[in-house]
């Protein structure tokens, strides 16, 4: 009998990592700033062909 292995981090993983990310908010690690500076950089990596190509990706207020 073969045995399956599910890879991911779950139900329990994503609750926890919500979790986390609120306390943070909360508590001040994490504003408002660094989530444009984050989103800024995740666009950089998945649209680099069109930061090549001249485009600003930086997220302003």
């Amino acid at each position: 009998m073969a045995v399956r292995h599910r890879s991911g981090i779950g139900l329990v993983g994503l609750i926890y990592i919500i979790i986390g990310v609120f306390i943070a908010w909360d508590r001040g690690y994490i504003d408002a700033g660094l989530v444009r500076q984050v989103a800024s950089a995740l666009l950089a990596v998945f649209l680099w062909f069109l930061v090549l190509l001249g485009v600003d990706l930086n997220i302003r207020a």
